[in-house]
């Protein structure tokens, strides 16, 4: 087994399911890794009072006592310019057991592929960033490079949000995040929402006597649907290689207490995706009044309209401001690769938003991110800390 391989079963196999003790534990192994490859490393706990508090922070979906902010730098000669390679640590729980033909950390290595939670979302491209800063120890570039390891992009983007706060810049960046070694310079945004349908309980044998929030969410949920589709008939160029690439889904619903009695309150928890260029709060005033003229619509939820929340994660969508850096990505690819928009939220928005042009190219298809037996081909890793070293050589000049 060479040290590519290696590194990420090792890697895969610490549970770092977002908000758990190992998230923040991985972070303390990935830095004696760097110390051990010769980097400069800052290991610092993230100041998470005050950073939650900010008005700009950009939501987070689970409790956290403790997390850690990481980067290793590997410092140029000087005078060139710097690149960040940035990668989260967190991964999302494996679901259902049941659903796994192994552990779902276990990290197997088998035909040429390494299976586990996180092993595409995002450990493969992560090893690709490490073995890459580690190649370029030999190449003395001009320019620093930087590999940033993250938490919470899952659920919001703390832990990027917090290595701005802590000052990190870098003059351009890549994030080896899952795209099947395709070029990605633009993500669409996501927001999380809650909705609360209001109903009226009594005993299910008098049913007629109450009023089933269940019922009463059924034409809100039929008007969401109806907003989905308008929202995707005219897409940017850079989407269409998507079916959907605006989805609105609800994930949860929750209502009632008793098996027996009419529903006096349900509780609907969702996804909302958001156009390229459009503002987060130009999408949120679509789904509040797509919820508002549902609720016209019927005499109950009239007089007890639906209510909207928006919690969590709050994703903007974001494009890279730098076609040049695009281009040199693509170069350094040796091929002509696929480019499109990604229709899922990632940390390229706070990037963009603090002036760091930022593209998304890494191993591993993002159809296998948070299934069971998500797996990355060992081949797609190596590939792209290829192409992340070429880069680096031709960026530093």
């Amino acid at each position: 087994m060479n040290e590519l391989t290696e590194l990420l079963s090792e890697l895969v196999r610490v549970p770092s399911v977002g908000g758990t003790p190992a998230e923040a534990g991985i972070q303390t192994m990935l830095a004696e890794w760097m110390r051990e490859t010769g980097l400069e490393v800052d290991l610092w706990e993230l100041p998470l009072e005050r950073l939650t508090a900010d008005p700009a922070f950009p939501g987070m979906e689970v409790p956290r006592e403790r997390a850690y902010g990481l980067v290793g730098r590997l410092p140029g000669t000087g005078g060139g310019r710097s690149l960040m390679f940035n990668g989260h640590v967190d991964v999302v729980p494996p679901g259902d057991l049941a659903a796994w033909t192994d552990d779902p950390f276990s990290g197997r290595v088998e035909q040429g592929r390494v299976y586990g939670r996180g092993a595409c979302d995002m450990k493969g491209g992560l090893v690709a960033a490490l073995l890459a800063v580690k190649q370029l120890k030999q190449a003395r570039l001009s320019g620093d490079v930087l590999v940033a390891c993250v938490v919470g992009e899952e659920d919001g983007g703390l832990g990027t949000y917090g290595l701005l706060d802590r000052g990190w810049r870098a003059d351009a960046c890549v994030i080896p995040e899952p795209t099947g070694l395709a070029v990605v310079p633009a993500n669409a945004g996501a927001l999380t929402f809650r909705l609360r349908v209001t109903g009226q309980s009594t005993h299910a044998a008098r049913r007629t006597g109450g009023v089933s929030a269940i019922e009463k969410f059924l034409p809100v949920f039929a008007a969401l649907r109806e907003l989905e589709a308008a929202r995707n008939r005219d897409v940017d160029p850079l989407m269409r290689a998507w079916d959907l690439p605006y989805a609105l889904e609800i994930g949860t619903v929750h209502a009632g207490d008793w098996s027996s009695s009419v529903p006096g309150e349900l509780v609907a928890e969702g996804r909302y995706g958001v156009a390229l260029d459009e503002s987060p709060a130009r999408a949120k005033a679509a789904l509040e009044a797509a919820v508002a003229a549902a609720c016209a619509a019927d005499p109950w939820l009239a007089a007890h309209p639906v209510t909207v929340e928006w919690w969590g994660g709050q994703f903007a969508p974001a494009r890279n401001p730098d076609p040049a850096l695009t281009e040199a990505l693509v170069a350094a690819t040796g091929t002509e690769p696929a480019r499109w928009g990604a229709p899922y939220g990632s940390d390229l928005r706070l990037l963009a938003a603090a002036g760091i042009p930022a593209v998304q190219y890494g191993p591993g298809d993002i159809d296998l991110a948070h299934a069971p037996d998500e797996f990355v081909p060992i081949a797609e890793v190596a590939a792209a800390s290829a192409t992340l070293v070429r880069l680096a050589s031709a960026h530093s000049a």
